[in-house]
């Protein structure tokens, strides 16, 4: 039996996965998708699951592999919507008592024919204040630093940490604190008070370098609700919001981003017993780690721990929250996401802006 038609009615895209596709694929299809919901199809059309951003990355965190079926991560009993004989403010309202923001629509067959609602929600906009590290040297991108600070390094014909603002605005967020130092002039002149960018900016003038925590220390307004902090070389595509509400539903004084990378060892690797034989041979294994991407979410209490106009980094910061046992969320990674640190990697940028 063919699959059937999705009702026009009801947006659904390229939302539809099999059960049985890797999880990679699922990710690129949710990345690219206006609406951000994976379904699960059989071979005709009938609904298996669904699979949404918090699923893929709960999944990551129990070391699901992208490798592995999209299945592993997915939810095989969520909320579904009749095509017909439902009123939307009924449908909303179960939405609403789930906690979720989407559902597949399907038919009396328990086909998909579509996603209810049919089209993206506008971002809330978020009065949280945006903290962005730009006061580094950039010393592996030199010579090109030598004149300009990395933030402003062009990328796609404009300045990099531009490019780090409008993507934070177009989720919602207006308010920014940009840490300077180096070449701070330079920054200072070209944003202003953020005006002409439809957000509010003001600086963290650093009289000496501070670290990616410690300018935080300069902040002198009250904070009542949780900051994003984040560094000035980064391109990302991250769900900000969504790094904010993961933060907030999950307590604790700090939550960072993160990517699980891989390398295969271009050898076999030999175990031993510590002394003169061998236990275990193993052919080019390959092996797994979270690494730091440098973006956080931080409650307002956990600026306490900064020492007042002293070079602090973020990690120090991260290990002292964790040992004093105040809670270190993770929130893993899907997106895009790039360290623009050195010549490769703004020349791949450059590259994939066209």
């Amino acid at each position: 039996m063919s699959r059937p038609r999705p009702d026009p009615r009801f947006g659904l895209e390229a939302n539809l996965v099999a059960p049985e596709a890797p999880l990679v694929e699922a990710i690129g299809r949710l990345d690219a998708a206006r609406q951000k919901l994976i379904v699960l199809v059989d071979p005709e059309g009938r609904l298996v699951g669904t699979v949404s951003d918090g699923d893929v990355r709960r999944g990551l965190l129990r070391g699901v592999r992208l490798e592995d079926p999209v299945r592993a991560v997915a939810n095989l009993a969520p909320l579904t919507i009749p095509a017909k004989g439902e009123a939307a403010a009924v449908t909303r309202r179960r939405l609403e008592e789930r906690g979720v923001a989407m559902a597949p629509v399907v038919d009396a067959a328990g086909r998909v024919v579509g996603l209810f609602p049919d089209a993206p929600a506008t971002p809330a906009e978020r009065d949280n204040l945006v903290v962005i590290m730009a006061g580094g040297r950039g010393v592996r991108l030199a010579p090109l630093t030598h004149t300009c600070p990395k933030p402003m390094l062009k990328v796609g014909g404009r300045p990099l940490l531009e490019t780090i603002l409008e993507r934070l605005r177009a989720r919602g967020f207006r308010r920014f604190r940009l840490a300077v130092n180096y070449l701070a002039e330079i920054i200072t002149d070209h944003f202003g008070d953020g005006s002409a960018f439809g957000v509010e900016i003001d600086y963290l003038q650093e009289e000496a370098p501070l670290g990616t925590a410690g300018a935080l220390s300069l902040l002198k307004e009250p904070l009542d609700a949780p900051l994003l902090v984040m560094n000035g070389d980064l391109l990302t595509r991250v769900d900000f919001g969504g790094l904010l509400d993961f933060h907030r539903d999950h307590g604790g004084d700090a939550t960072l981003c993160v990517r699980r990378e891989r390398m295969q060892a271009a050898f076999g690797v030999v175990e031993t017993d510590g002394d003169r034989f061998m236990t275990g041979l193993v052919e080019k294994p390959t092996y797994e780690w979270l690494v730091n991407c440098g973006i956080y979410a931080l409650s307002p209490r956990a600026l306490d721990i900064l020492p007042p106009g002293e070079r602090f980094d973020m990690t120090d910061a991260l290990k002292r929250l964790a040992d004093d046992g105040r809670g270190v969320g993770v929130f893993p990674l899907h997106e895009d996401w790039l360290d623009v640190g050195r010549p490769d990697d703004l020349e791949t940028a450059r590259r994939e802006a066209g």
